[in-house]
């Protein structure tokens, strides 16, 4: 039995409805900033490693 989990129109209405009463309407712009700003460290330290593992020897 095969099992798919993917978000519909309505899933996603209700997370961003979630995050708006836990975040409220002011902080949101902040929190969604330093979300962009931790995805856009995650990609620079994964272009990074693999620059790093492309300069080891093989061993």
């Amino acid at each position: 039995m095969e099992v798919k989990m993917s978000l519909g129109p309505w899933q996603l209405f209700l997370v961003l409805i979630i995050i708006l009463v836990l975040f409220g309407a002011g902080r949101l712009p902040q929190v969604m900033g330093d979300l962009g700003k931790g995805i856009k460290n995650l990609k620079q330290e994964l272009k990074d490693s693999e620059k790093l593992s492309s300069n080891e020897p093989d061993r």
